[in-house]
């Protein structure tokens, strides 16, 4: 009779909590299942091999309510929820990596650029099966990531299984992971800015990085990449903002809900940053969420040529719900859609220009022979000594080490540099 007291009871008070929810729908068969859940919760509570408290039982029951609807749905604790509002401020704990849920495991959306998971190669794709050696299979997205994080300089091995080869274990230390959401530099005439994710910094960091690179460039500068590659997204309005600068007018994404009165349409405001200079937007399988708001906006209105590989693909817009003294959920309210009328939804944007990263080995600093290096070679009749060869070796040695220290040749950028070269080029002959 207690148990079915104690069970009723829950009945009762997740009837009166989401009264609101049920108004419109109040009938018998919700109030039957409700009295299961009631049954269940408590059996459970009196039954199972060992005590589990009343709270973890709740929070369990809510978050495989909603990692059932789809990957992006969860429950967040309150610690997950204090842990995401500060991410969105740029600075968090962690290994820095963006992650989703996918066949069971922990599949990597994209690693953070210097973080412990930049740093020990983790890619887009990958897929983590084991955490300290215990299987990810039957924990939600949240909880995995719950033990991903810990303490700072303390470590955790993950087991990768990645396409193309076994599975294998990488090891990385826990740190403060400081998000510098804009970069910007000059290659040459060209300027380049890298958007790491979309946090609360970013539409600022990027006004400053192109106000410096014209300080810097000034008439000579031809154009801009916008380099989106492994960023996972973050804040829908920031990727608007971004969209907009680029943008003189005319729709960047719209949304859409269950409710039709619920669908919302972001048009952009008058003013280019780059008054009309070429943009070129990188992008690749990591490139996710906003940054495909941004690379299907720039597109949609021809105001940017696209050029990497396909992106990832997520089209949903997640709503931070908070509960009273009781963390969040994370609900997906909405597709968005870019100006065309796109769903990129498990589909991503197809590049303009499909162009996979190479890798390029730099043959011009290779020793090789040489006439002086031949047996019984004659010497030079305008030399008076022979050359010295532990001078040559010297210089070679040089040059070994001028080829390691060289940075490895970014192709997709390359391609990026020598497209907008090529369009100034043609837009100064058309104006000749």
């Amino acid at each position: 009779m207690l148990k079915k007291t104690l069970g009723l009871s829950l009945a009762v008070l997740l009837t009166v909590s989401f009264s609101s929810a049920f108004a419109q729908n109040n009938t018998s068969e919700t109030y039957r299942q409700l009295d299961l859940f009631g049954d269940v919760f408590e059996r459970v509570r009196a039954d199972y091999v060992k005590e589990v408290g009343d709270e973890e039982l709740i929070e369990a029951a809510i978050n495989g309510m909603l990692s059932s609807l789809d990957p992006h749905s969860s429950y967040l604790s309150p610690k997950s929820f204090k842990d995401m509002q500060v991410q969105t401020r740029g600075e968090f704990g962690g290994l820095g990596i963006e992650v989703t849920m996918e066949s069971g495991f922990v599949k990597v959306v994209s690693p953070i650029d210097d973080t412990p998971a930049f740093r020990a190669g983790i890619k887009a794709g990958d897929f983590i099966t084991h955490l300290d050696e215990k299987p990810v299979q039957g924990l939600a997205l949240s909880e995995a990531v719950e033990r991903m994080r810990g303490k700072i300089d303390t470590d955790i091995k993950l087991t990768i299984r990645r396409e193309g080869r076994e599975p294998f274990d990488v090891t990385l230390t826990r740190a403060v992971i400081k998000i510098q959401s804009v970069r910007w530099r000059t290659e040459e005439d060209i300027g380049y800015v890298r958007i790491t994710s979309f946090s609360e910094q970013t539409e600022a960091g990027l006004i400053r990085a192109v106000d410096r690179i014209k300080e810097k460039l000034g008439d000579e500068m031809l154009g801009l990449v916008l380099d989106l590659r492994n960023n996972p997204g973050g804040l829908l309005d920031q990727a608007i903002k971004v969209s907009d600068a680029f943008l003189d007018r005319g729709e960047i994404v719209s949304t859409r809900a269950r409710r039709v009165e619920d669908a919302q349409r972001f048009n952009a405001k008058k003013g280019d940053l780059l008054a009309g200079k070429p943009v070129v937007v990188l992008v690749n399988r990591g490139s996710a969420s906003a940054s495909e708001i941004v690379a299907g906006a720039l597109q949609d209105h021809r105001r940017a040529l696209i050029l990497g590989t396909q992106s990832f693909g997520k089209g949903s817009v997640q709503t931070i719900v908070p509960l009273s003294g009781h963390g969040a959920i994370r609900l997906t309210t909405a597709q968005y859609f870019t100006p065309s009328g796109r769903s990129i939804q498990a589909k991503g944007i197809e590049p303009d220009i499909a162009v996979a990263q190479a890798k390029l080995s730099d043959v011009e600093n290779s020793r090789g022979r040489r006439e002086a290096d031949l047996r019984g070679a004659l010497d030079n009749p305008n030399e008076n000594a022979k050359p010295d060869t532990d001078a040559e070796n010297s210089e070679d040695k040089k040059d070994e080490k001028a080829a390691k220290d060289k940075k490895p040749l970014d192709y997709q950028l390359s391609r990026a540099l020598d497209l907008i070269r090529g369009i100034a080029l043609y837009k100064t002959k058309v104006s000749n």
